[in-house]
């Protein structure tokens, strides 16, 4: 909403007050309604610095309650819905009960909201636009296509396999970065804890002797002083970074965008963002073809639940290639986000009438891509871990050593 000035005339005296409103015509009409006296007239105007600060606060607690619903649960209500429409039951009745019943705090709030808002006139997808960030872009995309198709329960089901098979792929890179992130966990915490009880005793060893120390030791000795002078304020820094960054993400355009392109520039990552991406562009798209919805919408749906940015942008000149004439082949072809195998593909389907069949093997292709990239990223990921793992125990060890080494050496020569 936009934030405008009111100047208003009241028992001869002129005030000015702040109103926010999407327009000017909107801000006349509630300064009219909230306040007496004549309304001399309506401007734009910066918001005040108390007002930011305050606007800026709130969206840093909304951005930290906001909260995911949980995959089972969301999956569960998905179904459910899917079943009862599909029985007869309207919308409305059907929300409702599965709000009754569902254990997941957050999703009991947003399907009663929801509710409420098809009770007051409001269709599912204008209901469910309101958590997009709650539900996730396919889920509010998929509700689209039923409504669009006018077989909501049928959508809602395919929604419910493909929310399905993310929950599959998720769990797959769980468990795959389960056995890394325990060991880095644990080399963690183990060389915090030498750090912080071991090394400060050699310390004071070494300072007694008052032999020049090597720079490993030294290396070690600062390491070991920050841990445990600063180790609390660093920790309480790291914590308020990642709200931060969890703020510019969730609200900072600019911000957002490089942060996407430099997942997709980071060895380990792109790959998983590049594939399970498309695989879920190629996946919407088909189904939203096999639908019969026209080509432009189809993309337009499919292109509106990508996350990242990046892709997204290069995935929007699709659209605007196929509005200005050009075949789905070529409009594919220009992203240069597409194989030449798979160009191949579409064309074929594109001329013998079989599109949807062929777009499916598309789809099915980017999720056998990205099933190898999540079976191979243990094997990815090892190689960095043993590097890091043997930093940490040639520092430790020439630290503490070394000094021993050379004070042998000097009492030998004596």
């Amino acid at each position: 909403m936009s934030y405008f000035e009111a100047t208003v005339q009241s028992k001869g005296k002129k005030s000015v007050h702040g109103i926010h409103a999407d327009s000017k015509q909107e801000a006349m009409q509630l300064a009219k309604l909230k306040y007496k006296g004549i309304v001399i007239r309506v401007q734009p105007a910066s918001l005040p610095m108390d007002e930011k600060i305050k606007e800026t606060l709130q969206n840093l607690k909304d951005s930290i309650r906001k909260k995911k619903i949980k995959q089972d649960a969301l999956i569960a209500a998905v179904s459910q819905l899917a079943v009862m429409t599909n029985a007869g039951l309207s919308i409305h009745d059907s929300i409702s009960e599965i709000a009754k019943a569902s254990t997941d705090e957050t999703l009991t709030k947003i399907l009663s909201s929801m509710s409420d808002s098809i009770d007051a006139g409001r269709s599912l997808s204008e209901a469910a636009e309101e958590y997009r960030y709650e539900l996730g872009n396919l889920t509010i995309a998929m509700i689209q296509l039923g409504e669009k198709t006018g077989n909501i329960s049928e959508a809602l089901s395919t929604l419910a396999g493909m929310l399905e098979e993310i929950r599959n792929n998720i769990k797959k890179f769980k468990k795959a970065m389960a056995y890394p992130r325990n060991v880095v966990i644990a080399m963690a915490i183990a060389f915090s804890i030498l750090l912080t009880y071991v090394v400060p005793k050699f310390e004071k060893l070494f300072q007694k002797l008052g032999s020049d120390l090597p720079l490993p030791t030294l290396i070690l000795m600062g390491m070991s002083d920050f841990l445990r002078n600063y180790g609390g304020y660093a920790l309480i820094g790291a914590i308020l970074l990642f709200f931060i960054l969890k703020f510019w993400s969730q609200n900072s355009e600019p911000f957002k965008y490089k942060l996407h392109n430099l997942l997709l520039h980071t060895k380990i990552i792109k790959n998983i963002v590049f594939y399970s991406t498309l695989s879920r562009f190629t996946l919407v798209f088909t189904e939203l073809v096999r639908a019969g919805i026209p080509i432009a919408e189809a993309l337009d749906t499919s292109i509106s639940m990508i996350d990242n940015l990046v892709l997204k942008k290069k995935l929007q000149t699709l659209r605007g290639d196929v509005d200005k004439g050009q075949s789905l082949v070529e409009a594919f072809d220009n992203t240069g986000l597409f194989e030449n195998m798979i160009i191949q593909m579409i064309a074929a389907g594109e001329a013998g009438g079989q599109l949807d069949a062929m777009l499916g093997k598309v789809s099915e292709y980017y999720k056998m891509k990205f099933d190898n990239v999540i079976d191979t990223l243990q094997e990815a990921i090892e190689p960095v871990m043993l590097f890091l793992i043997a930093a940490m125990v040639i520092l430790l060890a020439l630290g503490i050593f070394m000094p021993m080494w050379e004070l042998g050496s000097a009492a030998k020569r004596r």
